[in-house]
């Protein structure tokens, strides 16, 4: 019986054959130059685009698995040759790749700005087409026939890569003309609801991401022939439409003033553009106003819509306008008539609130009274600035319910809290009491509703008990004393009582 070879003489032959290292020892230089360029583009990239030479690296990685085979395939076999031919492809690709990046990233971005991703994804493929072209041509192939020796063959590839050329060429596009920027939102086609921030753009399709958090991916060559939106250009600001309607015996200039007062302040309502209000429409149910606001707070604009309807409901609410509801035919049944509040009712509660107040002490009740049915009451929502620093005012405020918050400010300082009032407490005495203006500005903390006690009502009880202003004077002066030593923590060189006193005549015309 014959002894079995170890090593068979087939591959005995490949490994001893002179001609097959040759061939291998002619890539040594090619597989340096590609290794050398790779490492140096890896340390030279920026470290938020060393990601960028992954593909360059797998290429150089993926070169020794031809290099094995060629080493054990005979010389001047088609196998050894197609070996070679994808160690020589490897190793081109990755040092043409390699370059791109150094030229591309490591230099052109250092002076100039950044290259889209699309651009650098197009480049790296036909940096892949050129080495194939070269390892091809190196091995006596014609590229050339393989794209033109059958019309049926590319025919056949330019029908299944229509779509995705046009994609790449729609891509491009973009990027050429520059709608849009990632972080930019936009609106990609005539449907309101399709709004979204633009996250990436690559060589195939866009992607946004919808204020519902839902990832949409949208085909480059669908979005080229749109018509787009971008909300974040040229300026970073937008404007936002908000539409109310109200009665028609209320006059519209009067209910747009009061609608741009209201949204002063409110969140994400810019300033600079200035809000404005126009008459938009009449309506079965009254007159419409377009209320046109401008924020740069896009992607929380349901939450700046809706605060900024609180408070025009609530400046509505306050001056006595009520939104009117479309009117319709209805059935009623008739139900018990739920027991009335009691005449008088309502006044007796601010009767009740006015009588805690120290400064009213010299007030009898039948004044008290008259003070809280003469009155208005107000209502303001959480966040509303009830009155503001160095603002005029003939009035005073009492919390019936909720609560404020008394800062103020000096110069370019920060705001100072001096106080947080709730229900029972009051200010703004001295602006009714003198006609000062007012020192400090009162925010609330929450809805809140207030009797604002005005000058007209309170001077008619002077009029008709003058001695009532030593009385209230002395008590204005104690109160301001102490709100003093509070603020400063020392003793207030108070103001004279015939000063303070004659303020009050001279205010009240007594």
């Amino acid at each position: 019986m014959a002894p079995v070879p170890l090593v068979s003489p087939w591959l005995f032959a490949a490994v001893s054959d002179p001609e097959s290292w040759v061939a291998i020892a002619d890539l040594r230089h090619e597989f340096i130059a590609a290794l050398v360029a790779v490492v140096v583009v890896v340390l030279t990239l920026p470290p938020g685009r060393r990601r960028l030479a992954f593909w360059p690296c797998v290429l150089v990685a993926a070169a020794p698995l031809p290099f094995a085979a060629a080493l054990v395939l005979p010389a001047r076999t088609p196998a050894h040759d197609v070996a070679v031919a994808t160690v020589r492809f490897f190793l081109l690709a990755a040092l043409l790749q390699a370059i791109l990046l150094a030229v591309v990233v490591c230099v052109w971005e250092r002076v100039a700005w950044p290259v889209s991703r699309i651009f650098l994804d197009v480049f790296r493929w036909v940096m892949l087409a050129a080495a194939l072209v070269v390892v091809l041509y190196e091995a006596g192939v014609n590229a050339g026939n393989l794209f033109t020796g059958s019309a049926l063959v590319t025919a056949a590839l330019g029908f299944a890569l229509k779509d995705t050329l046009g994609n790449v060429f729609s891509g491009l596009a973009i990027h050429a003309e520059h709608p849009f920027d990632v972080g930019d939102w936009i609106q990609y086609d005539t449907n309101p609801a399709h709004i979204g921030r633009v996250v990436e753009v690559n060589w195939r399709a866009t992607k946004v991401l919808t204020l519902d958090e839902a990832y949409v991916i949208i085909p480059n060559g669908q979005l080229a022939q749109a018509s787009i939106r971008n909300f974040t250009k040229p300026d970073l600001w937008s404007r936002r439409s908000i539409y109310v309607v109200t009665p028609y015996h209320v006059p519209p200039q009067r209910v747009q003033a009061i609608i741009l007062e209201a949204i002063k302040g409110s969140f994400g309502v810019l300033e600079h553009p200035a809000p404005s209000v126009v008459t938009n429409d009449f309506k079965e149910r009254g007159v419409e106003h377009w209320v046109r606001l401008f924020t740069t707070e896009f992607d929380k604009r349901d939450r700046v819509d809706g605060m900024a309807r609180d408070r025009i409901w609530y400046a509505l609410a306050r001056h006595g306008i009520e939104i009117p509801v479309t009117t319709h035919a209805v059935r009623l049944t008739e139900l018990p008539a739920p027991v009335p509040e009691p005449p008088g009712a309502e006044v007796d509660r601010r009767a009740v609130c006015l009588e805690r107040i120290g400064m009213l002490d010299s007030l009898d009740r039948d004044q008290v009274r008259n003070l809280a049915a003469s009155n208005p009451e107000r209502m303001y929502a959480a966040g509303e600035q009830v009155v503001r620093q160095g603002a005029s005012g003939d009035s005073m405020f009492v919390i019936l319910s909720g609560r404020v918050e008394v800062t103020t400010r000096e110069g370019d300082l920060p705001p100072l809290r001096l106080a947080v009032l709730g229900p029972g407490d009051y200010f703004g005495e001295m602006s009714l009491m003198t006609g000062a203006a007012r020192v400090a500005t009162v925010t609330t903390l929450e809805e809140t509703r207030l009797l604002e006690i005005c000058k007209d009502s309170f001077g008619r009880i002077l009029a008709a008990r003058p001695e009532l202003v030593e009385e209230i004077g002395a008590a204005l002066r104690k109160r301001l004393a102490e709100r003093f030593r509070a603020i400063a923590g020392q003793e207030p060189t108070v103001e004279q009582g015939p000063d303070i006193f004659r303020r009050i005549r001279d205010f009240f015309a007594m």
